[in-house]
């Protein structure tokens, strides 16, 4: 089956939508049984899409958790209310006092904190490692490194990882490999063809689209699905099946919103790359992006999201331009039809393995499904102001 087919047909099973094209939203926390035999098969049978209590799930979950794991490659999907609950649930679900891990020093800032400030106190320890280490990561494996942690494009500077060579060397020791694969959001990068054995999402972003839903996915491959599906059971995780309605329905229409996000991203990233405030633009498809041999390679393409260097800017200027835009707001998160524009705060701060140097100040963009000619011409306006400010 073809990607484009595969995303509209995963997870359409007549067991999940009784015949409609899209599942009901059942909605169910006890699951009530007419005799003892029944009740014996659901308890046998709760682990593999049994309806047995709705903390394991309902058909609407169901469909949702088949379809991405059908679309990723993997043995089978876990949900998560959020991303952060995926990735934290996944970790824990394969960590233990005395363990240790290692996190990419470019990992989003919650990640980070989950290691700092949880795994510390449950006397597991973390060390960070460069993006772009490769095969040094050997150096770093020590005899109770349990995960190694990957994030490609890493968070707000986009490096790009050479994901098969850590796989494979992490797989030496027996290290779990866990990509957050939010990025490629399951369809640009297919982790399992490179050698991961957990990919985690946060579906809230390109998955559900609208932003108007959070949800999270890890999918397995077949070595470690029971023990994810077990372990995340045990830590309470479950999601509500309006969430996983929309997060499905979401889905079918993924395919076509990120080629338009990937198109209108690019056009935008091309343009700024030609402005004279803008540095340097940070997005896996530029050639100096760091691994951008390795996107070419594993990647089927890229999205909306990327960001930029200016040259200069100060707190006062980057807040005019900030505040004046139209298109583009303020807010946290991605992935969805809307435009976003956020100042990059402590890159300094949120790293230890690695510094970050660069001219000005770092923004990050979410190009959405506007008209570009629209969009740029509220990037004009936004450095425009960010020049008068300087001025003054």
């Amino acid at each position: 089956m073809k990607h484009d087919t595969k995303i509209v047909s995963a997870g359409r099973n007549k067991q999940w939508t009784g015949g409609g094209v899209n599942p009901p939203v059942q909605r169910a926390s006890t699951i009530i049984f007419d005799s003892v035999a029944e009740m014996k098969h659901a308890i046998a049978n709760r682990a593999d899409k049994t309806l047995f209590y709705g903390r394991r799930g309902t058909t609407t979950s169901f469909a949702f958790s088949e379809a991405i794991s059908e679309i990723e490659g993997g043995a089978g999907c876990a949900l998560y209310p959020c991303g952060t609950a995926a990735i934290t649930s996944a970790m824990l679900s394969f960590l233990k006092a005395g363990d240790h891990v290692l996190m990419v020093d470019t990992a989003y800032e919650p990640t980070r904190d989950f290691c700092n400030k949880i795994l510390t106190n449950l006397g597991i320890t973390t060390t960070y490692y460069d993006p772009m280490i490769g095969e040094g990561i050997r150096e770093l494996i020590q005899a109770n490194t349990r995960i190694l942690f990957l994030e490609s494009p890493g968070s707000n500077t986009m490096e790009v990882q050479d994901v098969p060579t850590l796989a494979s060397i992490a797989h030496e020791s027996d290290i779990v490999v866990i990509l957050d694969n939010t990025w490629g959001a399951g369809v640009l990068f297919k982790p399992f063809d490179f050698g991961v054995d957990i990919s985690v999402q946060a579906a809230t972003k390109y998955i559900v689209g609208h932003s108007d839903a959070m949800i999270g996915t890890a999918v397995a491959n077949d070595k470690y699905w029971p023990q994810l599906r077990e372990h995340s059971y045990l830590l309470g995780q479950c999601v509500s099946p309006d969430d996983a309605y929309l997060a499905l329905r979401g889905l079918r229409t993924l395919s076509v919103r990120l080629k338009q996000h990937q198109e209108s991203a690019l056009k935008v990233a091309l343009w700024l790359s030609e402005q004279p405030e803008v540095d340097k633009i940070l997005h896996p498809a530029f050639n100096d992006c760091p691994g951008h041999q390795f996107f070419n390679r594993d990647f089927s393409g890229s999205n909306g999201l990327f960001s930029l260097v200016l040259n200069r800017g100060d707190e006062q200027a980057i807040t005019s331009l900030l505040d004046g835009m139209s298109h583009f707001k303020m807010g946290f998160s991605w992935g969805g039809f809307e435009s976003l524009i956020l100042q990059v705060n402590g890159l300094d701060r949120l790293r230890t393995a690695t510094t970050w140097q660069a001219a000005g100040p770092v923004i990050r963009l979410h190009i959405g499904l506007e008209d570009v000619d629209d969009l740029i011409a509220d990037l004009r306006a936004g450095l425009d102001r960010l020049n008068l400010a300087l001025l003054k």
